[in-house]
């Protein structure tokens, strides 16, 4: 029996004894990896230096971007290196630190999308009362919550999984320490303070799920009775986003929550993993700037201001 005190690491390992498919996905994770970079600190630069930007549902996007850093670079930079260097070890500590990452970064994503949701049912139902209701200590307030509740949740889940005893071989099939996959490797029933710990944060899941549908039940029946064709465009050019992003985000969570646990690993496990950890930090500037015409006027406006200084 191995604990905590004495393993000294695990192994990842996702594609055993295929090196050219391992190749092949190092370099797709790079690729989406770049994409995700690029574009959230496009978002992050744009939102800080746009003066028109600076709103209470920007200040709110910034972070999320933010956030869906956090996110992809806990997992996939490391599984880049390990792929094209051929060795999956990761210590102990490594595995640790990721996992409390991962879930910090992954709840406090869902609590800002609860709190932006929030900002626009406010925005939409109550717009003469939007700027009295949304002020800065608001704000401030809503940004703090998200973090906090990302923080308390990656100790709960990490001390409850890294609590329990291993038992050998320390081989996760995954690229990267997941939970699901640790839980695997206990000697026994001492799992059972994770699975609370893991019951409790669905539920408080729900009941952020729950407020996002009331909230955007609200907006859309406030929106299909405004007279004007123009500003229901207006209201839906602002929401539209946002709500693509939360059911990207929620969808391919209950993917990996819902989807049978399996003894033997295999492509669709891998598949199903990717669409919950590296799909929505790579897709969701794309959906911000594609759909928001006050966003692509700010980036156009960036890149104009660069390709000036460097003519210049």
């Amino acid at each position: 029996m191995t604990n905590l005190t004495t393993m000294s690491g695990f192994l990842l390992v996702t594609f055993p004894g295929n090196p050219e498919v391992e190749i092949l996905q190092a370099s797709l994770f790079l690729v989406f990896y770049l994409v995700a970079l690029t574009g959230n600190m496009l978002i992050i630069t744009a939102t800080a230096i746009d003066r028109s930007l600076h709103s209470p549902m920007y200040f709110f996007l910034k972070h999320l971007s933010f956030l869906d850093l956090c996110y992809i670079t806990t997992t996939v930079p490391r599984s880049v290196c390990n792929s094209f260097m051929h060795s999956g070890t990761i210590s102990l500590w490594e595995c640790i630190l990721q996992c409390f990452t991962f879930i910090f970064s992954g709840w406090a994503e869902t609590a800002m999308l609860t709190v932006m949701s929030y900002d626009r049912y406010v925005a939409i139902c109550f717009p003469l009362r939007y700027e009295t209701i949304m002020d800065t200590t608001t704000c401030v307030h809503g940004v703090l919550a998200a973090w906090t509740s990302g923080l308390i949740s990656g100790v709960m889940h990490t001390a409850a999984t890294f609590s329990i005893h291993f038992c050998g071989p320390n081989v996760i099939h995954q690229f990267f320490c997941d939970i699901p996959q640790l839980l695997k490797l206990s000697c026994s029933n001492d799992y059972i303070p994770e699975l609370g710990v893991s019951a409790f944060l669905s539920v408080v899941a729900f009941l952020c799920s729950i407020s996002i549908g009331h909230s955007y039940t609200h907006i859309f029946s406030t929106v299909l009775r405004m007279p004007s064709a123009e500003g229901r465009a207006k209201a839906f050019s602002t929401c539209l986003p946002h709500l693509c992003v939360v059911i990207l985000f929620i969808s391919t969570g209950l993917f990996e929550f819902l989807r049978p646990p399996s003894d033997s690993p295999t492509v669709m496990d891998f598949l199903l993993t990717v669409l919950y950890t590296i799909v929505p930090p790579t897709f969701n500037p794309m959906i911000y700037s594609l759909r928001n015409k006050a966003m692509k006027t700010a980036l156009r406006k960036l890149f104009k201001d660069r390709k000036s200084s460097l003519l210049c």
